[in-house]
């Protein structure tokens, strides 16, 4: 090839990388105009009737005694001369200079008392009013006395008829309380005692869709107009929310608020009708009055007085939308073409979903960040948020970790680093092998069936070493070892008894003892049966002195028969069909201590076996990479043991490779944070590999968190509120994405049908939260008890037994189903944030019902072998 053409194909890789990024990245924009397509409702042109006002600004709170200034509010009363010739007020001891702004401003007010159980305090409203409209009798031109008192059942109706009767007698302005229409029809006699008809209409709290809802208040409207035809009849309220919580068929949304506000306002121009719009601006401060979050926004203008949405013309949901998603996008775009050159190798379907992923990540990064300025936020919301988001971005990292795994097993044209079979080498040329077992309380007939796997291998050279370590019973290790007499000089036995060092001890141990002609140590546990043809088929790898580790799938055997056994023998299979293929593409496999052989030299050379972790076999194929070493991975079932015999052994194998893997991250991490001998794959898989364990911690921490949460909206709603879509849709969407991309894979990788598929998830998901302890643990310990995977059952034959080793997931899953329970009850369905909130509390229950599950398929399958 010529420097011409070489320049050629160097330069068309990048440039069809380029190519492919510009595409996703008009996709994202394109998602993003669809999102807030303009509305076009009927243009509105024209005063409107009124607006209810409260003046109170942004951060300001009547119920903490923080009032706005007389220039604040003259501010307040110009902006809305602009628009409307009369406003309605609630209160007269509440911001009194309103009067005689309005005055000067020339508006109109319909002046409010506030009256409720305060007696006294109704006293000095009423007194209040009465003289106000004495002093401005031209501005104040109606009077209301109450403000929804019957609708909140403060007063009887013969009070408020009294008051009202007070206030006729004592000022010449008309006379009227404000309640919702079904209390006029609830209480006609009303009617005698108010000079006009003032209703509320709120479709929005009927939980009527916003397309609907304009008729059903004048539908409303007429109801009330036809019950009273000898008295006016005026809308003191009438609105729609632009955010916070849907209610049944009713959504929030800035679209939604300028559709219904500009269709009432041109019918009610049309017909005639007098009406007060509810209300000019948002008071964050009423979103704890008993209506969630939706009460901060009613508002024609925000609570910075700027208008929502124009009068004329379309209108768009977020008129930011174009500068989001063109941070997206270019948030995106550096890394998606460096994933689509770098991958070239994988299917143009791969890289292009791989690329979707990346910009659906940034796309949620800046929708979660901008997202919270849509929203009047208490220090309560903004401190979920500053604890959620490092959390979400946490979930997007794990998302795209997995999604890599998923591409590039999917996808890939080929493995670039498969190992397969060899020819069997000649006895001359094959290395001598010592194969090393340790043990520790195991049944005697079980290690004795593993030695007579070992004694028929096609292979010359080699040795066993049995290290039984620390076995109390002599009753259990005598057997063994008078077996390997028998079997011959090729099989030793050793007894430690005290040992030190747990597995890594025995096997350093069994390093001492070695044949010193041995150039590989082989290390099997003491329940596998392995092929004849184990080593004449595999020690060829070692003529390359680069390698230093072959290593092969953990497998099981006698399992088809024991639901338990079954479905615990195929989760394993998963991690060995997908994740050491992937890991091995970049020389980053964990390397297992069984079914593995290790070049002698390097292992010594590196230091043998670390005492200090209890995932040692995993430590040592790290730091056999950091000397420059290549492992290799051959996915042939060369030996085959057998699974944990219960759910409590299950369990604690877990458990322990989740806390060994944290003593490893901690123990090495500067290997894996700097640059050195680690590749970048070989450090990029080592940092997270482990996170989809993570996933299960914060799966842990943040079901506590929901616990706290749930018990605290149930029972103080006051102070706790529904969480807002912005922490929950993240959340929904990994769950989804996991479980997808779990299954697919598994479809497509493991050899086994659709029923063992659905048994291995569930006990995968079984085992979060034992990973979950393992990790914290882990994290926050330097180390714990070494235990042993028992292969024998020893649970007893009570039912209740089997759940023993499932208290903690049993108790979460209780508690889980409770607030579910408390959920229904407290909030039903009418709030979406509501219903995805019990949706996430039932997600979150899958992992500890799969625990239990568990733990009682494993009671019922006993000793069932295969």
């Amino acid at each position: 090839m010529s420097a011409t053409a070489a320049r050629h194909d160097s330069r068309f890789p990048l440039l069809a990388a380029i190519l492919l990024a510009l595409i996703v990245a008009a996709l994202n924009i394109g998602l993003w105009w669809w999102g807030n397509r303009p509305h076009g409702p009927e243009d509105f042109r024209g005063p409107i009737s009124g607006f209810s006002v409260s003046v109170f600004q942004r951060y300001q709170n009547p119920l903490k005694q923080d009032f706005p200034s007389d220039e604040e509010i003259d501010a307040d009363l110009k902006l809305l001369r602009r628009y409307t010739p009369r406003i309605r007020t609630y209160s007269t001891l509440e911001n009194p200079q309103v009067y005689r702004l309005a005055e000067k401003e020339g508006l109109k007010v319909m002046a409010g008392a506030n009256i409720d159980t305060r007696l006294i305090n109704n006293e000095k409203e009423l007194d209040a009013l009465i003289a106000l409209a004495r002093r401005y009798p031209e501005t104040i031109h109606r009077v209301i006395v109450g403000n929804e008192v019957l609708f909140r059942g403060d007063l009887t109706v013969e009070q408020m008829e009294a008051y009202l009767d007070r206030a006729r007698a004592a000022i010449r302005q008309p006379v009227s309380i404000a309640e919702p229409d079904y209390i006029w029809l609830k209480y006609p006699e009303l009617a005698e005692h108010v000079d006009f008809v003032t209703i509320h209409l709120f479709p929005f709290w009927n939980g009527i869709a916003r397309k609907d809802a304009v008729d059903a208040a004048l539908g409303a409207y007429y109801n009330i107009v036809q019950h009273y035809p000898d008295k006016p009849v005026v809308i003191g309220e009438i609105g729609w929310p632009s955010n916070g919580d849907r209610h049944e068929y009713a959504d929030p949304s800035i679209s939604n608020e300028a559709i219904f506000v500009r269709d009432w306002l041109n019918a009610a121009k049309a017909r005639n009708i007098d009406y007060y719009l509810l209300e000019a601006f948002d008071q964050p401060w009423k979103e704890n009055l008993g209506e969630g979050r939706t009460g901060a926004y009613w508002g024609t203008f925000n609570a910075d007085r700027q208008l929502k949405f124009p009068f004329t013309g379309p209108v768009t949901e977020d008129t930011a939308w174009p500068w989001k998603a063109l941070a997206a996008s270019l948030l995106a775009l550096i890394p998606m073409i460096w994933f689509a050159r770098k991958f070239k190798r994988f299917r143009l379907m791969g890289r292009l979903f791989f690329c979707l992923l990346i910009q659906l990540a940034c796309g949620l990064v800046v929708w979660s960040a901008t997202l919270p300025f849509n929203f009047y936020l208490s220090w309560v919301d903004w401190t979920m948020l500053v604890l959620l988001f490092p959390a979400q971005i946490a979930i997007l990292a794990i998302l795209l970790i997995n999604g890599f795994e998923f591409t590039e097993v999917l996808w890939r044209r080929r493995w670039q680093r498969h190992a397969g079979m060899l020819k069997p080498d000649r006895p001359d040329r094959q290395p001598f092998v010592s194969i090393h077992l340790a043990c520790y309380n195991e049944p005697p007939e079980m290690v004795m069936l593993t030695l007579d796997s070992l004694a028929a291998l096609d292979y010359e050279n080699f040795e066993v070493l049995v290290i039984d370590n620390n076995t109390k019973n002599p009753d259990v290790w005598k057997p063994v070892e008078a077996y390997c007499e028998q079997l011959g000089k090729r099989f030793r036995f050793f007894h430690l008894e005290p040992w030190p060092g747990f597995k890594a001890g025995a096997l350093n141990f069994g390093l001492k003892e070695t044949d010193p002609q041995a150039e590989v140590v082989a290390v099997i546990d003491a329940d596998y049966v392995v092929r004849p043809d184990w080593l004449s088929t595999l020690t060829g790898y070692f003529h390359d002195p680069k390698v230093a580790v072959v290593q092969c799938p953990q497998a099981h055997r006698d399992f088809e028969h024991n639901r338990f056994r079954r479905m615990t023998a195929w989760e394993f299979d998963g991690f060995f069909r997908i994740g050491m293929h992937h890991r091995n593409e970049r020389n980053a496999i964990i390397q297992h201590g069984t079914m593995t052989m290790v070049r002698r030299s390097a292992l010594e050379g590196t230091g043998g076996w670390s005492e200090w972790t209890i995932c040692e076999d995993a430590e040592l194929g790290l730091r056999l990479m950091h000397a420059g070493y290549e492992l290799v991975y051959v996915d042939e079932l060369m030996g085959k043991g057998l699974t944990p015999a219960d759910f409590k052994a299950y369990k604690s194998q877990r458990y322990r490779w989740a806390f060994g893997a944290m003593q490893i991250l901690k123990g090495r991490w500067e290997w894996m944070t700097s640059k050195g001998p680690l590749s970048l794959g070989q450090r990029f898989h080592f940092l997270t590999g482990w996170f989809s364990w993570f996933a299960d911690a914060l799966h842990l921490i943040f079901t506590l968190m929901a616990l706290f949460w749930t018990a605290g909206m149930v029972a103080y709603p006051q102070y706790f509120s529904l969480p807002m879509q912005l922490f929950l849709i993240p959340v929904i969407g990994f769950f989804f994405a996991k479980a997808i991309f779990g299954v697919v894979l598994y479809r497509a990788r493991v050899p086994c049908g659709w029923y063992d598929t659905l048994m291995a998830s569930v006990a995968s998901m079984g085992l979060s939260h034992a990973i979950a302890r393992g990790i914290l643990h882990g994290l926050t310990r330097e180390k714990t008890a070494f235990v042993v995977t028992a292969k024998s059952r020893r649970l007893g034959e009570s039912g209740f037994a089997a759940f023993a080793p499932v208290r903690e997931e049993l108790l979460m899953a209780c508690a889980l189903v409770l607030c579910i329970v408390g959920m229904a009850h407290a909030f039903g369905t009418r709030y979406i944030e509501g219903t995805l909130w019990m949706f996430i509390l039932a997600a979150q229950s899958i992992p500890y019902f799969s625990a239990v599950a568990g733990a009682w398929i494993a009671h019922k399958a006993g000793d069932k072998a295969g």
